[in-house]
């Protein structure tokens, strides 16, 4: 049973940087796409960036992009999601969910209707960490 555990969260300043990782064990990740949510208190969760099982496609939410980089170190068995320019709209709890691998098919095949909808969707993901809270304020 593949189970994630997040670290990192913390308490950062606007403009600064934070560092999360996803640490799996009971399986390897290289079998499976990673997706980060986030979710502010009173809303829904979002999915913010994702990362093929390849490592090799990554897509982000609007919201994030160019301040947010996702990368995987299979090796490791973590995935890693590199917070920058952070601003206070980015306070939330960060949880990592893996899926069973299909972004890289998708990409291949061209369906990026599916492609966007795999890294939004928390439903399309079968395991989840706990969290993990990052607090952005002056």
């Amino acid at each position: 049973q593949l189970q994630l555990v997040e670290s990192g969260g913390g308490s950062g300043q606007p403009g600064g940087s934070l560092r999360l990782s996803c640490a799996a064990s009971g399986a390897t990740l290289d079998g499976y796409d990673i997706g980060w949510f986030r979710q502010a208190p009173g809303k829904e969760r979002e999915g913010i960036s994702c990362i093929s099982s390849s490592g090799g496609s990554t897509k982000y939410a609007d919201s994030v992009k160019g301040r947010f980089t996702i990368s995987r170190d299979n090796a490791k068995n973590t995935v890693y999601l590199q917070m920058s320019s952070l601003t206070p709209e980015d306070t939330g709890v960060y949880y990592c969910a893996a899926a069973g691998e299909r972004l890289d098919t998708y990409l291949k095949r061209g369906w990026m209707v599916a492609v966007q909808a795999m890294c939004v969707k928390p439903s399309n993901y079968d395991y989840w960490g706990q969290g993990t809270q990052v607090t952005v304020s002056s």
